[in-house]
């Protein structure tokens, strides 16, 4: 399975009700939404044909985050899937995601693109292959150190990989308080020294497992409820599919 089929798999047992993307390119990701969807690209060129109601958004994700309503086209403000797939730096992808969490219920789910890089050389912040995944990867890690509350998985999808993160809280200020300590962590000269277990994938999980998981189905039924479920009814669900200690395997 890779990146696309995978994207495509969580959208259907997700069964989101908004979609957010971040790094748009030809559209292939974003041609998979059929629900109310912002997508962020500052040079996007979408060739596919895109069968849902988009605000399509020409800038960085920064500028566009920085925006007084930034999600004010999406019908409610908070977002049940994204995908983050933008600039292949880790300073880059930990705003992203600071930014994305923001608008997120306990039920939110988060993909990541290109977090298993096969080689070092791939890895490098000054891309010097033709597949590059950039020092991205290094994200995962900081969650699973800073952000314990999270699950953050490393999915063995084909090619550069993937990762998830669920269980976000819109309310952490954790990363914020943090983000020079993680920065002056994460960006170092290269060549990366990229973990063993990174390269060997030796914690990465199978994404046929993922999607035939029985969470998704407890998931929707919380969703449906008139009132919101509490984060704990979330962490109760991902811990019967035993999820909740997978981010720190």
């Amino acid at each position: 399975m890779d990146r696309h089929e995978f994207l495509t798999a969580l959208h259907r047992v997700v069964r989101p009700r908004t979609y957010l993307e971040i790094g748009v390119n030809d559209g292939t990701s974003l041609a998979l939404s059929r629900v109310p969807t912002v997508a962020i690209d500052p040079a996007f060129k979408v060739t596919k044909e895109i069968s849902t109601d988009v605000h399509l958004v020409r800038a960085t994700s920064d500028e566009f985050f920085a925006r007084r309503e930034p999600l004010a086209r999406l019908p409610r403000p908070t977002v049940d899937l994204s995908f983050i797939d933008g600039m292949h730096l880790s300073e880059y992808a930990l705003r992203d995601f600071m930014n994305i969490e923001r608008y997120t219920e306990p039920g939110s789910v988060i993909m990541l693109d290109d977090m298993l890089p096969r080689n070092v050389e791939e890895a490098a912040r000054n891309r010097q292959t033709r597949f590059w995944t950039g020092d991205v990867y290094k994200l995962l890690e900081a969650l699973r150190r800073y952000r314990p509350d999270l699950i953050s998985l490393e999915v063995n999808t084909r090619g550069s990989g993937t990762g998830l993160v669920l269980l976000p809280d819109a309310s952490s200020t954790v990363l914020s308080e943090h983000y020079d300590d993680l920065v002056a962590e994460m960006v170092t000269p290269d060549p990366q020294d990229v973990p063993a277990e990174v390269l060997g994938r030796t914690r990465a999980v199978d994404p046929e497992q993922i999607i035939d998981s029985p969470v998704w189905l407890e998931l929707a039924r919380l969703r449906r409820r008139r009132r919101p479920a509490p984060r704990e009814e979330f962490e109760q669900v991902y811990a019967g599919a035993g999820w909740a200690l997978a981010h720190s395997v």
